[in-house]
């Protein structure tokens, strides 16, 4: 099969294609021909040298999340059969032309999506879905802060929030406010211009708000602080301006705060199965009634993964970026 595969840390020339061995499923594994992938942040860390291969044992191929239909099945396989439709999110591996994984790893692609836009689901709803509502405990009539509103995660964030009746207040730069107030995002706060954390306090009557998704760090983490409630959350789901920062350890303390990290990509087998299957409960009908819809940015073909990775270095993607695998 075809498939990116990194030999060595750098750029984007360093994205290559080659022909590697088929993935052979075990007993509760499903082979899935991958119609397409998508892009994270992740991927370009992976690229770079900075986030470790998570199957040092083989081909290193980057790619968390992936779309395509059933192939074949293994033995002990009760959920799945041979032309299904299926998507899921992966440790690595989803940027070829197929994968073999956990039959209860896998989710249905919604007939009201299908396979193409199915790419754009698993990884950022499922990594928001978490952070928010899971772990984060947004229910109705809550305010939620997403950071990085135009993100395949801030994207998916404003949806899952306005789904469940909560309010949302997204981060962006200026020239994506529209589109994030088109989403659904109560407001749209303009990083560059305004201070998030006093518009924050502003949009909640000084309050502050319930649940802060945040995916940049550094310098974020203080201000993040002073915009939530006594006993809100941060759930800081990625480090984009940096993983070390100080911290005002006081207004932790006075609001009885939680700061509660946490990722997807390094999970055992067994909380990935049961995160994905109560999703498949909770949210996976909402894209058949069209509540949720994948936001879609960019497509690229595999050959032209440089392309896609330029484009997510570059933060000029509202949503997610799309690879053609097939």
């Amino acid at each position: 099969m075809r498939a990116i595969v990194l030999r060595a840390p750098g750029g984007p020339e360093v994205l290559t294609i080659e022909e590697i061995p088929d993935p052979v499923p075990g007993p509760e594994e499903v082979l899935v021909d991958i119609r397409a992938s998508a892009m994270n942040r992740a991927d370009l860390l992976q690229r770079m040298g900075l986030y470790k291969n998570p199957y040092p044992e083989t081909y290193e191929v980057p790619g968390l999340e992936f779309a395509g239909t059933v192939a074949a099945v293994g033995e002990r396989v009760r959920l799945w059969k041979v032309g299904d439709e299926v998507m899921a999110i992966t440790g690595g591996g989803g940027h070829a032309e197929r994968i073999a994984i956990h039959e209860r790893q896998l989710l249905a692609v919604p007939t009201a999506v299908g396979l193409v836009d199915a790419a754009a689901i698993p990884e950022v709803y499922l990594t928001a879905w978490d952070a928010l509502v899971v772990q984060g405990g947004l229910t109705s009539g809550r305010w939620a802060l997403v950071h990085a509103g135009a993100s395949g995660v801030g994207t998916a964030a404003i949806q899952i929030a306005k789904a469940i009746g909560a309010f949302v207040a997204v981060t962006c730069s200026a020239g994506k406010v529209e589109a994030c107030m088109a989403l659904g995002a109560d407001a749209a706060i303009d990083y560059a211009a305004q201070d998030f954390a006093a518009e924050a306090l502003a949009l909640t009557g000084g309050r502050g708000v319930d649940v802060v998704l945040d995916v940049i760090g550094g310098h974020y983490l203080n201000q993040n602080i002073s915009a939530i409630v006594t006993k809100g959350r941060i759930v800081q789901v990625g480090a984009m301006a940096g993983v070390s920062a100080p911290i005002n350890l006081m207004g932790m303390l006075m609001k009885r705060a939680s700061l509660i990290g946490t990722v997807l990509r390094a999970r055992p087998l067994e909380e990935k199965i049961a995160l994905t299957q109560r999703f498949a409960s909770e949210m996976l009908p909402l894209f058949e009634t069209g509540v949720l819809k994948p936001v879609v940015d960019s497509r690229f073909p595999l050959s032209d993964a440089a392309g896609a990775h330029e484009r997510m270095a570059a933060n000029a993607n509202v949503g997610k970026i799309l690879l053609d695998v097939r």
